[in-house]
């Protein structure tokens, strides 16, 4: 067993090595899937069979002192050398392949459930939904509000609240489904999305802008101009760049671009059934739905709604919309 025990851990320690040094296209879901069921036969081998082999053990060695200091009395010797305290304490110790494995069990099983079904932790590493998130936010992701999906496979199991217009979500990246993207819901299944001459439209409908003080970007030190915008009942800032044209250049080939409709002007896009359209509040600097497509409700990943921390800037931590 410590043989077997030290090629698994192995194995784990070379495939985060490979997948750091990029190698290979890590799964974190998947390794922490592969940790819990690992660690719980472990756990569960130790509870069955290993630490009742160690308890018998340490008996049967306190039982031949017992009978030995039993015979030495009779011949009238009550003085007798030696204590098996220290030997029964390391014959009942769980030895290092246990304590790496069934050891860490419980540890690894809250991480997965709370990972797989209450938050999971997500850092921010673009700028493309500033002002609202900057680079460097530790934020957490709400795995239950649009309903609990099976870790891995992904699986809808419960039901949940819909996606709401407006709400900010992690979700799989459809030309790449092992990446996770942040961005903003802006059309629901069968919505009308123009974005023509930086102006939002939703079914015929205007979105409200009211322009506010300019951002000043800290890691460009640039100012953009900023709005507030309401998408339904979310009013959220955004920023503009007015150097970048309205044309969207460099569009993929994605599923449904028939329903998309490119100008010089921008882009108007028919949301598919079972699909949203995402958007960046950084609008001139997010690669979002305008050039990779919609995103199917399977990629959902959970809504992200708490910025817990922030290295650089303690003030960022708090809800936002």
């Amino acid at each position: 067993m410590p043989l077997l025990t030290a090629l698994v851990l192995a194995g784990f320690v070379g495939y985060g090595a490979a997948w750091y040094m990029g190698n290979i296209e890590g799964n974190f879901a998947l390794v922490l899937f592969l940790a819990t069921v690992v660690t719980g036969l472990y756990w569960v081998a130790e509870r069955l069979v290993f630490l009742p082999r160690r308890r018998a053990a340490a008996q049967a060695l306190q039982a031949q002192s017992d009978q030995r200091r039993s015979d030495l009395a009779a011949q009238g010797i009550s003085q007798v050398d030696g204590d098996v305290a220290v030997a029964r304490e390391k014959l009942l110790a769980q030895p290092w392949w246990l304590d790496w494995t069934a050891g860490l069990f419980p540890v690894i099983l809250i991480v997965f459930l709370l990972r797989s079904f209450v938050f999971e932790p997500f850092k921010i590493p673009s700028g493309s939904m500033i002002p609202t998130l900057l680079v460097g936010d530790l934020i957490l992701v709400n795995k239950f509000t649009y309903g609990l999906k099976l870790p891995v496979l992904n699986t809808r199991i419960t039901g949940g609240k819909p996606l709401q217009r407006g709400d900010v979500v992690v979700f799989r990246y459809p030309p790449k489904p092992s990446v996770d993207y942040i961005k903003r819901v802006i059309g629901l299944p069968g919505d009308e999305v123009r974005y023509f001459n930086k102006q939002l439209t939703i079914n015929g409908q205007p979105m409200p802008q009211t322009r506010i003080s300019d951002f000043f970007d800290a890691t460009t030190s640039e100012y953009f101009k900023q709005f507030n915008e309401q998408l339904g009942e979310k009013n959220h800032r955004i920023i503009v760049d007015d150097r970048r044209p309205a044309f969207i250049a460099g569009a993929d080939q994605f599923q449904y671009r028939d329903n998309c409709v490119y100008s010089v002007e921008g882009v108007t896009c028919k949301v598919p059934a079972g699909h949203y359209f995402m958007m960046g509040d950084n609008r001139d600097n997010s690669l979002d739905s305008r050039y990779w497509g919609f995103v199917p409700d399977d990629n959902i990943v959970g809504k992200a709604f708490f910025v817990w921390m922030n290295f650089g800037d303690l003030s960022r931590i708090g809800s936002f919309q």
